[in-house]
């Protein structure tokens, strides 16, 4: 497995800044910089290309319906040129809560954007002229004055990841991207992504090992048992609102997700109290064995036995998200998970 984190510029960047370059000399293979409400991944994504050398970054995610395709491809472009060849394309379709709320864009048909997006973007990364017709886009546009362009820039193969949570969109993503960015995921019940994934891979005629499985959770190594309560505790609020809050009453995917993994009745309590105002009720449903479940959270041991089981679920990119109120605290705790994967690495002579 390779190692990853994902960060989110925040407004003390140059501490943001300074635990990505302390991850890079750690060994972490690859950062990605989120965008949901509050700073672009875009930015950060330069800056942190002229300070590094050797990790890779991605867009985790950029969200489709924000700019257009091409602006994308332009972006994608950009980076991966500027970054010597290390960018990786993260797209997402985010949610209506966020699309129609705040962006003011039309959340509906997601699947069909998202896999028009792919095919003008890898379209533009090859140099050729950009002519594309299809349900939401069309270039260049019909009885007007354009003609088809191509970018100026230098062609270059940039990796296509998409966030997908529901059984379309992860056929999708199965058929038609390079990697997978998933995230409330439980390894004892992979198939509940998995087989959605390998309906879409069969699709295109192509195998697992075509498509890298980055899956993300929240790495917190305690020193025994008996400080796991607090740890869980603390993470269980942050559970309740991707299960309440991440989305509207009636499209919440975080929600479905973990409904999908045998947690239907509880997840639909969790949103019904969130959504009606009561936290502190949707938050005391969330039970140890769901945070533990979808986390790396525990002893050194624990986090290693989990570690295995994800590699055997199929995981080949996990994504550290270290916990820690102090920036030398989330640095031991992701240094730990990074030492954790070489260990597997080694064990398995890789």
């Amino acid at each position: 497995m390779r190692t990853a984190t994902t960060i989110e510029a925040s407004a003390d960047f140059r501490r943001t800044a300074d635990f990505v370059l302390e991850a890079e000399k750690l060994g972490l293979d690859i950062c990605w910089v989120a965008e949901a409400w509050g700073s672009d991944a875009v930015s950060p994504l330069g800056y942190l290309a002229a300070r590094t050398e050797r990790l890779l970054l991605g867009s985790g995610i950029i969200q489709v319906g924000t700019r257009s395709p091409v602006t994308i491809a332009q972006t994608a472009i950009t980076l991966a040129h500027m970054s010597g060849g290390r960018f990786l394309l993260g797209l997402g379709a985010s949610g209506p809560q966020v699309m129609e709320g705040l962006h003011g864009i039309p959340f509906a048909h997601p699947l069909a954007r998202m896999r028009e997006t792919v095919q003008i973007v890898r379209a533009a990364f090859t140099g050729e002229k950009i002519v594309f017709k299809g349900s939401h886009h069309v270039i260049p546009l019909p009885d007007g004055q354009g003609r088809p362009m191509r970018l100026s820039l230098e062609p270059v193969t940039v990796p296509v990841y998409l966030a997908t949570l529901s059984p379309k969109m992860l056929q999708l993503t199965g058929e038609i991207a390079d990697g997978w960015l998933g995230t409330s995921f439980v390894p004892e019940r992979a198939d509940a992504f998995l087989a959605h994934l390998d309906a879409g891979l069969a699709r295109a005629g192509r195998a697992r090992s075509d498509l890298d499985i980055c899956q993300g959770a929240e790495i917190n190594v305690v020193a025994d048992e008996n400080l796991l309560a607090e740890v869980i505790t603390s993470r269980k609020k942050e559970l309740a609102f991707s299960l309440g809050g991440m989305g509207s009453r009636t499209t919440n995917f975080y929600n479905r997700a973990y409904s999908r993994q045998g947690w239907q009745d509880v997840a639909a309590q969790v949103l019904e109290r969130w959504q009606g105002g009561d936290r502190a009720g949707a938050t005391a449903l969330i039970t140890d064995e769901m945070v533990l479940a979808t986390t790396l959270i525990g002893t050194e041991d624990m986090v290693r036995a989990r570690l295995k089981t994800w590699q055997a679920a199929g995981v080949s990119t996990v994504r550290l998200y270290p916990g820690g109120e102090t920036l030398q605290a989330r640095l031991d705790n992701l240094g730990r998970g990074i030492d954790l994967v070489r260990a597997l690495k080694n064990d398995h002579g890789s």
